[in-house]
């Protein structure tokens, strides 16, 4: 049955995925970016053209509850992804994240209720966990806000639990771990690695120790769609995660191996989290995703980060290698 489907946070890099595989299903998909003076639609613009011409792409704004009221009429589901999310700048721009991150999600839930109770997919993150307390990391482990960032997912996290349980708001709270792929910026550590290897650079990162558990940005969609099709996750919390975690150092090792070359690797100190700040792991339990999604990774890492080489060796011009960005 084909769906109204609102995806916000559409320019993204899982945003532009999940659009896409929205259109092929067969859904009637509104794609909101965010307003800028250069009418730019992000990754959207990398959607092949026979995906992109069946889809409304709306620029605007979350923070404002009109627009965002609007926005949502009509819609069966809204997929809540828009959200700025880069760690680095929420050190140096906090109030801007937080504004930014809890506003919308309140709009958009409360939207969701104005429009007879649209479904609401919202976007959590691994992030909200802090450093793992205890492995595998399950919904039940505590929130820890070890940045401005997390903080504000917590608080938009919250946010949601808090409509589902006063006023019945059919929402799923998704929390993916670090999700990887094609489209991807240079913000996330994969693609850090891969174009400044592919360029032959010394390869700048930060701490190389700390792991993640990495999911394939294909499976973090299919979780998604399930998300919004599966009466029994409705009002709870569901992680994707693939239950195997990777150090910084040995994702590096992992990619240059693939990219058949070496390249020395540099500790930049500007790529450093504040100590305390530092997640130094994450390793995720998909149980709840399994019971609930009928979810599982099907994408291995290495045939993952094969496919995405590939990708990035044909893409590389899309990015700057090497610049730190946060």
């Amino acid at each position: 049955m084909q769906r109204r489907a609102l995806v916000t946070g559409a320019g993204g890099f899982i945003g532009s995925h999940l659009v896409e595989a929205l259109v092929r299903r067969g859904d009637a998909v509104r794609a909101l970016v965010r307003y800028n003076a250069r009418g730019d639609r992000g990754a959207l613009e990398q959607l092949p053209s026979e995906v992109l011409s069946q889809v409304e792409v709306v620029a605007g704004d979350l923070t404002d509850p009109f627009f965002t009221r609007g926005l949502v009429r009509g819609c069966d589901v809204a997929f809540h992804l828009a959200s700025l999310i880069a760690i680095p700048y929420s050190y140096q721009c906090a109030s801007q994240v937080f504004s930014n991150n809890l506003l919308s999600t309140l709009h958009v839930a409360q939207a969701c209720l104005d429009a007879g109770g649209a479904r609401m997919i919202h976007t959590s993150t691994s992030e909200v966990y802090g450093t793992a307390q205890f492995v595998p990391i399950t919904e039940a482990h505590p929130l820890v806000g070890q940045s401005p960032y997390a903080a504000s997912k917590i608080a938009a996290d919250q946010c949601v639990e808090s409509f589902v349980r006063s006023f019945g708001l059919p929402a799923v709270t998704v929390r993916p771990f670090n999700t990887y792929g094609p489209r991807q910026s240079t913000r996330a550590v994969l693609p850090t690695i891969l174009t400044q290897v592919l360029a032959g650079q010394a390869l700048h990162l930060g701490k190389l120790t700390p792991t993640r558990d990495l999911v394939n940005v294909a499976d973090t969609v299919r979780g998604f769609m399930l998300a919004a099709e599966r009466d029994e996750a409705l009002g709870r919390t569901v992680q994707l995660a693939t239950g195997r975690e990777i150090s910084v150092g040995d994702l590096a090792a992992l990619c240059m191996r693939v990219l058949g070359t070496t390249v020395a690797i540099v500790s930049a100190e500007e790529r450093l989290r504040p100590a305390a700040s530092e997640v130094e792991r994450l390793l995720g339990d998909p149980s709840r995703a399994a019971a609930l999604l009928g979810w599982r990774a099907e994408v291995s890492l290495e045939d993952g980060v094969a496919r995405f080489a590939a990708w990035m060796r044909d893409n590389l011009g899309r990015y700057r290698p090497g610049e730190y960005q946060r």
